[in-house]
């Protein structure tokens, strides 16, 4: 005689990790989109120019050179009373670029405040600029102002609607890979069976 043991609850599709990924993962990123605030960010442009003693080669290969100095202390303590911010402000919300081809630095300044974006940018590059021309005459490289920043007029950051999408995505890409690594059941497959004991004057008979 066999038993065989059921249950009363109904399972969980074996995809489940899938949707709930997908809606933890867009409610996630609809909160931070909804709670951080939005952050504006200006460009200011310098040039780097060759004087009669120095050829372009040079002025680019000092224009690398003076997008690593913009952010540093030197120049942003210069900056800090123009741009209305302390230096370590100025050193986490001002980044500088430049291209392999091109000697153009790019100062960029992000900023709750659109105005002071602005403001930020235009004070690095003017403070870099001035640093730049002291040392002219050894570089034989003029740093000069190619563009102001212009005051933004949309946040650079994500919106909403964007980071609950990829909020989504995400958590729909996590619920996908455990989905995977989940080990398999078979749907089929029984509880094991105990056979009912048999006695052993049954065993001897049939024998």
């Amino acid at each position: 005689m066999l038993t065989r043991a059921g249950t009363g609850t109904r399972k969980l599709p074996r995809w489940w990790p899938l949707p709930v990924g997908i809606v933890v993962g867009a409610l996630a990123g609809g909160v931070y989109g909804a709670v951080s605030t939005p952050q504006y960010t200006a460009t200011s442009y310098v040039i780097a120019v060759p004087t009669k003693k120095s050829d372009p080669m040079s002025a680019l290969g000092f224009a690398q050179a003076y997008s690593r100095v913009a952010t540093q202390v030197a120049v942003l303590a210069d900056a800090q009373d123009t741009a209305g911010v302390s230096v370590q402000a100025l050193k986490s919300q001002v980044r500088a670029e430049t291209s392999p081809d091109a000697p153009m630095v790019a100062l960029s300044a992000s900023s709750a405040e659109p105005a002071r974006a602005k403001k930020m940018a235009d004070a690095v590059a003017r403070a870099l600029t001035s640093s730049a021309s002291h040392a002219k005459s050894d570089t034989h490289v003029k740093l000069l102002r190619f563009t102001k920043a212009v005051k933004p007029t949309e946040p650079s950051t994500p919106s909403a609607a964007l980071t609950t999408l990829v909020g989504g995505c995400a958590g729909g890409l996590l619920g996908g890979l455990a989905l995977l690594v989940r080990p398999r059941r078979d749907a089929g497959a029984a509880t094991a069976t105990v056979p009912a004991p048999t006695s052993a004057a049954g065993l001897r008979g049939g024998a």
